[in-house]
């Protein structure tokens, strides 16, 4: 039984748009089914990679009801609830307890940049006792490079102490191996997940809770096989095929903006045409780009 609270491989899910750009339902309940029968414990969707903030929450809203609605078990979600204002973040995390999800991911308010660990533990204090809900269980979300807010380890303490039972995890999205270091070491039985695949191997050697990824989007496979097999010597080998496939994809998953180009591979791995579009501000690949992208896609392990 894990020491954790959640643990496992969650896929950091992207979210298919139509072509008038609202969100494409019964292709993102495919893919969110797809996930979980290739390895993926659950489903992060409502995130970066799914581009959560660039959908109103009334969007986000129908998203997480129609892919239940859909036969997706909402324990196997764990939707992305923080948004720039307390009452909103309170009123999305509300509306997916009452579907029966229990798991968030929570980003800090992210407008005003330079606030300090007082003002954060305040923010996150004022969700979390506006909720006031015992089965909420809270994955925080660190990812300076977008939000500009970053989570301090002490801050993090603060937190974990003040809501032994809420707050139970974070998603450490800067790929600051050492900072994902300090917070097992600092907080034992705290789920620390990577962002980015590749690290969750090494993490897991240092007492990491899974991953929560964007890869997993293509390769969820791989994932599992280095979750599930990391501690076992005779698998091994196993474990290093799968984590060298790993590295590869997600290196090819950065040869252009990362998200549109994960979108892309994920219309050519499934024959899927559509999964190219993305909401502005973002841009999905070209014609052009898909077609150079192709040819080394063709190629991964």
């Amino acid at each position: 039984m894990s020491r954790f609270a959640i643990s496992g491989v969650f896929s950091a899910a992207a979210t298919p748009v139509n072509a008038d750009l609202s969100p494409d339902h019964a292709r993102f309940a495919a893919h969110c089914k797809r996930l979980l029968s290739e390895g993926c414990h659950g489903v992060a969707l409502l995130g970066t990679t799914g581009e959560a903030n660039s959908f109103s929450l009334t969007e986000r809203k129908e998203i997480l009801e129609k892919v239940i609605a859909a036969g997706v078990d909402p324990t196997a979600l764990m939707p992305g609830t923080g948004v720039a204002a307390i009452p909103e973040s309170i009123e999305l995390t509300r509306h997916a307890l009452s579907l029966g999800v229990n798991k968030i991911v929570l980003l800090p308010p992210f407008y005003y940049k330079g606030v300090s660990d007082d003002g954060l533990f305040d923010a996150y204090s004022r969700i979390l006792e506006g909720i006031a809900d015992d089965r909420l269980k809270v994955v925080l979300y660190h990812i300076p490079q977008m939000s500009g807010i970053a989570l301090s380890v002490e801050l993090v303490g603060r937190l974990v102490e003040a809501y032994p039972t809420t707050v139970v995890g974070i998603k450490e999205s800067k790929g600051d191996f050492a900072n994902m270091h300090a917070l097992v070491k600092a907080y034992p039985g705290f789920a620390v997940f990577p962002g980015a695949d590749p690290l969750m191997l090494p993490l897991l050697k240092e007492g990491g809770a899974g991953c929560i990824t964007a890869t997993s989007n293509l390769i969820a496979d791989s994932l599992r096989t280095v979750f599930d097999g990391h501690a076992d010597a005779a698998k091994a080998a196993e474990v290093e095929t799968a984590q060298a496939r790993i590295e590869a994809w997600r290196a090819l998953s950065n040869s252009y903006a990362q998200i549109p180009t994960i979108k892309a591979m994920i219309g050519l791995k499934h024959g899927e045409d559509g999964w190219q579009r993305t909401r502005p501000p973002l841009v999905g690949l070209s014609d052009a780009q898909i077609a150079e992208l192709q040819p080394q896609f063709q190629t991964l392990p």
